[in-house]
């Protein structure tokens, strides 16, 4: 197995790694939590450069790359659903989405065929980082500011409405970014039909 697709797989373990921390209780799990999903991320971005750059693309590759992307992001959701940090239904959604493109561009690989990102995906994307780096970072703060004795529920009233708004936003891009992808491949799905 080549070093892009070790990258690959070590998002993957490193998605339950970094699940096991965020449960943790107390400050030093929520920062290990916050550094092993940020490695994670960054796994992301090196593995599709080094097959690139080494010349070593792979039909492994270019299944697993999205799926680990995948795998990483919903664990977070995940996550903080079981914290009671956002809404279930949310997550429900962007869930449908992920698994209904997945599907479709697996469909596409066995036609040789590869569907290119859109841009929407690319703020979809974008959108959910965002969405997981601030709440990770609030569940930090937070560790901080009891143990500081700060925290009051104002504090907490407030975060709670400023996660929903950006989970709301990033919801709205994930739905609206999958029916554009559905409508730029109709052809596809369409051939299929027949």
């Amino acid at each position: 197995m080549n070093t892009p697709n070790k990258l690959t797989i070590l998002r993957i373990v490193l998605a339950f790694v970094f699940m096991s921390f965020v449960f943790g209780h107390g400050l030093i799990y929520k920062i290990i939590a916050l550094l092993t999903f940020t490695f994670a991320s960054l796994t992301d971005l090196y593995d599709g450069k080094l097959a690139r750059d080494m010349h070593q693309e792979s039909d492994f590759g270019k299944l697993m790359d999205p799926i680990a992307d995948k795998i990483l992001v919903l664990a977070a959701f995940l996550v903080f659903v079981e914290l009671r940090i956002i809404p279930a239904w949310m997550v429900i959604l962007i869930i449908s989405r992920e698994l209904l493109i997945t599907g479709i561009r697996i469909f596409a690989l066995s036609k040789k065929m590869v569907l290119a990102s859109s841009k929407g995906g690319k703020h979809k994307t974008a959108s959910q980082m965002i969405a997981i780096f601030v709440i990770l970072g609030f569940l930090v703060f937070k560790e901080v500011a009891k143990n500081l004795s700060f925290w009051n529920a104002r504090i907490e009233s407030i975060s709670a409405a400023a996660i929903l708004i950006l989970m709301g936003l990033a919801t709205i891009l994930t739905l609206t970014s999958g029916i554009g992808f559905l409508w730029s491949n109709r052809s596809l799905l369409i051939e299929r039909e027949r």
